[in-house]
């Protein structure tokens, strides 16, 4: 939580480094008075300024735009100004001086947002896709980043919020009234009404989990023995040299990640050295990490060789490695002729592919999507959410199927488990957070935000 939020802060608003332009952003009671000081004048309301930036001995230091947003009507509710000059580290770093000397201190990460958040002017999942934007890393994460910004996502929420309010009152008057608790139960359809919001809350968690995927991105590793072809499968996918491909047997002794997008989800891949029984300390120590690595991830691609049977191969891998329970079976080297056997050891997806000539990896592409449940379909209406709204809205969902279960005679635990839903609810847009949640949040925010 703030220092103080009687406090003006100061802070540059623009990634560090050089570039043409960089911001300085200043948000507080003082904010005029600091315009004074480093522009010598207040700008008009709302309209871009071309003024010196001076220091205290009246010496220039950059000219550029200055913009002056009065509170309420600002990001943060409170007056802000913004100094557009050169996107100089040096000049920057003058400028924010000037700016603390004359009334400002320097902001704590996301104290911009935090003070928006606390003023009123955005709810707490809308601070926190601020960050997410920032972040975004694919096409589709971005979108559905400023679906959550815009308020959609908060919007669906408070609709079933709103909705569990109105059922709670319902109850309660027939806790108030037992001897008219049946006739408002079925009057007014209480567990109709339940079964809706459950069902509505159902699909919501549901697009929340699919953003969680698009945010967080997968976990994949790339596991099998020696010369099938794995580093050559995540040259293709990466569609970049980022591996040493060779015909020796133990090439790749180390892991080896990178970052790709995949069907417009963020992938986390790591390739590791070839399952084998080996004398070789160093291979040893790799093939060990491997292991590692595929214990933690959310998807193995078992690669194994197309010419041979594909339950010996699988059967081979399992032997030596820990595989996770999602797992697609990639039977590479397809140009070079193949098995008839058309079926893993497991029934798992099982994708012909050559990542030499590139047959079969469009579909291997959609397989990894399906595998992790995200298909592109309704990709619009996605919200890019956090591990911990997905947690409140399971959280509210189990209250409310326990509440299901109640019938006419329990309506004091069925008032309950409302209230315990609606609290879930709430956390996701901050109306009821803990302090220490909120520094959390906010401590992960660049500074200028």
């Amino acid at each position: 939580m703030p220092q103080n939020v009687a406090d003006t802060i100061v802070a540059v608003a623009t990634p560090p480094g050089r570039g043409g332009v960089g911001i300085v952003r200043v948000s507080g009671p003082r904010a005029g008075d600091i315009a004074l000081r480093v522009c010598k004048r207040v700008p008009s309301a709302r309209h871009a300024t071309y003024v010196d930036f001076v220091d205290s001995s009246g010496a220039l230091i950059d000219r550029g735009l200055a913009l002056f947003f009065p509170g309420p009507r600002s990001f943060t509710g409170e007056d802000v100004l913004e100094l557009h000059g050169h996107g100089s580290p040096i000049v920057l770093g003058r400028i924010v001086e000037q700016c603390i000397a004359a009334g400002g201190r320097a902001a704590r990460p996301g104290e911009f947002s935090e003070r928006a958040f606390l003023n009123g002017r955005i709810d707490l999942a809308q601070a926190e896709s601020i960050a997410d934007l920032i972040e975004a890393g694919s096409r589709a994460a971005a979108q559905a980043a400023v679906r959550s910004l815009s308020g959609e996502f908060s919007a669906v929420v408070a609709e079933v919020v709103d909705a569990l309010e109105t059922l709670r009152v319902l109850v309660e008057a027939a806790i108030d009234f037992p001897e008219e608790e049946l006739d408002v139960m079925v009057r007014y359809d209480i567990p109709g009404r339940l079964h809706g919001v459950i069902q509505k809350l159902g699909r919501i968690s549901q697009l929340a989990s699919r953003g969680r995927v698009l945010r967080e991105g997968v976990d994949v590793v790339l596991i099998g023995e020696p010369n099938v072809g794995k580093s050559s499968l995540l040259n293709r996918l990466a569609e970049d040299e980022v591996a040493i491909v060779t015909e020796i047997p133990g090439t790749t002794r180390d892991l080896l990640r990178t970052d790709i997008v995949v069907e417009g989800i963020p992938l986390h891949i790591v390739d590791t050295a070839g399952l084998r029984e080996s004398q070789d300390v160093v291979e040893r120590i790799g093939i060990d990490r491997g292991r590692k690595a595929a214990r933690k991830a959310d998807l193995a691609l078992v690669v194994v060789d197309a010419r041979c049977p594909v339950g010996d191969a699988v059967g081979r891998v399992e032997a030596l490695g820990v595989l996770p329970g999602r797992r697609i079976i990639v039977r590479n080297k397809c140009d070079l002729g193949i098995d008839p056997a058309a079926v893993g050891s497991d029934g798992c997806e099982v994708c012909l592919v050559s990542a030499r000539s590139g047959a079969g990896i469009e579909r291997l592409r959609k397989a990894i999507g399906d595998a992790v449940g995200w298909d592109g379909s309704g990709e619009s209406s996605v919200f890019l959410a956090r591990d911990r709204h997905v947690r409140c809205l399971e959280r509210a969902l189990g209250h409310l199927q326990v509440a299901e279960c109640f019938g006419s005679g329990e309506t004091d635990l069925l008032a309950d488990e409302l209230r315990y839903a609606e609290y879930a609810l709430e956390e996701i847009s901050g109306r009821r957070t803990a302090d220490d949640l909120l520094g959390d949040i906010f401590s992960k925010f660049c500074i200028g935000k």
